[in-house]
């Protein structure tokens, strides 16, 4: 049986006959690509998860956003499909920054006059989802989603 041999950095010379390596990225560069792409994939899925329930009580909500309904059901559309977008990487620039802005909008609108902190107003989600959002706006949607796939053909 032949034995497997780590290294954390790329061998300098070939593996002698007989002897398998195995490079594992240890760098934040080389790992921080597919790290960005799960946590967008993450956030996006929980985000639309959020806007399933609010607008089709999918989840066990009671009482969902009546069609046209302002703001709750255009919230429930944005993060529904703001967040599905995301969470496949698909124009997930533009989405998310309309998503961020969308938590924004939830937090100053629904949760601050409730009290200054997030932790006394109960607006931790919003305020989480919304500069999560902005972060990936600002960083892209990482190594694995559709935008990156769709660059790399173009």
């Amino acid at each position: 049986m032949a034995e497997l041999t780590v290294t954390t950095t790329r061998p300098s010379t070939p593996a002698p006959p007989g002897e398998h390596t195995a490079t594992i990225p240890t760098s934040p560069a080389r790992l921080s690509g597919a790290v960005l792409s799960a946590a967008r994939a993450v956030v996006g899925f929980l985000y639309a998860c959020h806007g399933a329930d609010s607008l089709f009580g999918v989840f066990g909500r009671e009482h969902t956003a009546a069609f046209g309904a302002w703001p709750s059901w255009y919230a429930g559309v944005i993060a529904l499909f703001g967040g599905a977008l995301v969470a496949i990487g698909l124009a997930t620039r533009p989405a998310a920054l309309l998503c961020s802005g969308a938590m924004a909008f939830a937090y100053f609108t629904v949760h601050q006059p409730g009290g200054l902190l997030p932790i006394q107003n109960h607006g931790e989600p919003a305020a989480m989802f919304c500069w999560t959002f902005l972060l990936i706006a600002t960083l892209g949607p990482g190594s694995f989603a559709l935008d990156t796939l769709r660059r790399r053909r173009a």
